[in-house]
């Protein structure tokens, strides 16, 4: 049943100072009804919005008794749980700012935002996330106090207590009224959080983005679900990291500005079988994922015999032909039986009723985008950065879903191309700035626009397109321009390869450094009828010319500029871990260029 809140519903979101005030606003709406789900011992078990309010009125009651003052960072190192959002909320009605943090960082990462920022309190999850954070706690100048979600078992406290989070949740409906009123004073211009960036390169930055930022990324997607889909009863199911800005704001806040229900997924493995529990409508994933759910896709097809196939081919030529502008009439009655028959399956392993799924966080190929189209499911690739709360732009029905663009801007979004091509915006979307770095600030925020550092343009319809990162941007040897994540993207759609980085800057040509799929150099082996060994694998001649195979597949679909001439194989594939992938899975190219530069060099020698 639709919320009853009038008509152009998302207006609604200006009358809120802050994001504390319309989360106790929806909770009051909502009452009992479910709000936080997540799945212990088996069953997904859930917190209604009344007892979440409950207990984000008692810990921003129990920060300000621990001592905490307005304006204090508070670091929040923890999975995505139903705990993550209360605690976020809770710290920002207690008019502090959260440092949400990364569960893969070091002790290293944790000390340097723990310098950076001056947090005065630490809340984590479990003792595992604890184990590389109480070093950088026992070392930081700042952090007094560490609150754990579940027990901690620290043998000596040193120079900061320990609390229990449960027994700070404990909370009373006047508690309720008390924040509720005392929130009232957060203005929209005052810091809700402090989040840094994950980095491609260089130390992490922290980006202050005030309520008034991620309140506008809520009202922008509000207005196309609103206008494009229809606002109903919305179900979210969380995946990404929250510490991350798109799922913050878009996988957190958005929800809430909805009056949304929240699963938190049990990670990657589970995460198909989550889809078909929880049957969201809106999902919210960065393209990488799409890419799996791709291929899984097309394996199972593959598996399903003759007429599957044939109906996979028929509705990716369709599709193809719509994104093209070529459909022909004679196509519409395929079109209709695809409806009756593939369509209504692939849907339902998506759960059945999603509405969209939107794709940020990272430049989403084309390909992909027309296959999930041409398969009935709504695809929406969006465009920002942390900077910018994060969302800038998306695209919807209303203006078509042109998949080689991100939209239109979101709405009160400025958005102009500069003389150079980089795209700047401008809004109340824009963060204040780099916390404690004002001349990194005046870099990238000039006479009011945001300096994405994105190279793009806008179309005739209004829509925005990204070519590429402004400092990404490889120059050859002659002076032209090559845009590595278009090349990497047409790559990595291939079965044979997982990752791929390629480069070429002042070079005659490009080279790559390429990760072969684990699955299908298993499926190879034997095959071939060879004991399986990645490392070994690779370097065998056949192998290495049958994933040379799936290059050339993609160079006769590149200029001469852009083609791939040689690769080598990475060692091993580019992870978190080894801090050759950012959290938000994107490459870090200066870590694997140094890590692989001199085999990479001598790919112009042979």
């Amino acid at each position: 049943m639709a919320k009853k809140l009038g008509n152009d519903r998302y207006l609604e979101i200006d009358q809120y100072s802050n994001l504390v005030s319309m989360f106790f606003d929806r909770a009051t709406q909502e009452g009992n009804k479910p709000f936080l789900s997540a799945k212990i011992d088996g069953q997904w078990r859930a917190i209604s919005w009344i007892e979440a309010a409950r207990k984000v009125a008692a810990l921003a009651k129990s920060f300000k008794n621990l001592g905490l003052k307005p304006g204090d960072r508070v670091m929040l190192v923890s999975e995505n749980r139903p705990e993550w959002c209360i605690t976020d909320l809770a710290i920002m009605a207690a008019k502090c700012i959260t440092v949400p943090t990364y569960t893969t960082n070091t002790t290293t990462d944790h000390r340097h935002i723990l310098d950076n920022s001056g947090a005065r309190a630490v809340i984590v999850s479990d003792q595992k996330l604890a184990q590389n954070l109480v070093p950088a706690v026992i070392s930081s100048a700042d952090a007094d106090i560490i609150i754990g979600i579940s027990d901690l078992r620290i043998g000596q406290s040193g120079d900061f207590d320990i609390h229990s989070w449960h027994d700070l949740t404990q909370g009373t409906d006047e508690d309720v009224a008390e924040i509720t009123e005392a929130a009232k004073a957060i203005t929209r211009d005052d810091v809700a959080c402090i989040i840094y960036t994950s980095g491609t390169g260089g130390k992490p930055r922290g980006v202050m983005q005030p309520h008034g930022s991620i309140l506008h990324n809520v009202k922008g997607p509000a207005e196309v679900i609103e206008n494009d889909f229809g606002w109903d009863d919305e179900v979210f199911l969380s995946f990404l990291p929250l510490s991350h800005a798109y799922e913050h704001s878009a996988g957190q806040f958005f929800p809430i500005g909805l009056g949304a229900q929240i699963f938190y997924s049990e990670g990657l493995e589970k995460l198909a079988s989550n889809i078909e529990e929880v049957r969201p409508t809106i999902m919210v994933v960065v393209p990488r994922l799409f890419e799996v759910l791709r291929a899984r896709l097309i394996k199972t097809v593959e598996k399903q015999g003759k007429m599957p196939n044939y109906l996979l081919g028929k509705a990716l030529a369709l599709g193809e032909r719509e994104a093209e502008g070529k459909s022909r009439k004679r196509d519409k009655l395929m079109d209709v039986f695809l409806n009756k028959t593939l369509r209504p399956k692939v849907q339902q392993r998506f759960g059945g009723r999603i509405k969209a799924m939107v794709s940020g966080g990272a430049p989403l190929n084309p390909e992909i985008g027309v296959f999930f189209q041409s398969l009935g499911l709504t695809m929406l690739q969006g465009y920002g950065q942390t900077e910018s709360g994060p969302i800038i732009a998306c695209n919807r029905p209303r203006t078509g879903l042109k998949m080689d663009t991100v939209g239109p801007p979101m709405i009160d979004t400025e958005v102009k191309i500069a003389e150079d091509g980089e795209i700047l915006v401008r809004g109340a979307l824009v963060m204040k700035g780099y916390w404690r770095n004002q001349a990194e600030t005046d870099k990238v925020i000039i006479d009011g626009w945001l300096h994405t550092g994105d190279i793009g343009l806008i179309d005739e319809a209004g829509r925005v397109a990204i070519t590429d990162r402004k400092k990404d941007i490889i120059v050859n040897d002659k002076g032209d321009n090559v845009a590595p994540q278009k090349v990497e993207g047409m790559l990595t759609l291939q079965p044979e390869i997982l990752q791929a980085m390629i480069v070429g800057d002042k070079r005659p040509y490009m080279v790559a450094a390429i990760v072969p799929d684990p699955e299908w150099a298993l499926e190879w082996s034997r095959k071939e009828g060879l004991t399986y060994d990645f490392v070994k694998l690779q370097a065998n001649p056949v192998f290495k010319k049958a994933v040379g195979d799936a290059v050339d597949r993609v160079n006769k679909d590149l200029s001469v500029i852009e083609k791939v001439r040689r690769f080598e194989f990475a060692d091993e594939p580019f992870s978190i871990e080894n801090e050759e992938l950012t959290p938000s899975m994107k490459i870090r190219r200066h870590v694997i260029k140094a890590r692989y530069q001199e085999r990479l060099d001598a790919l112009y020698k042979k």
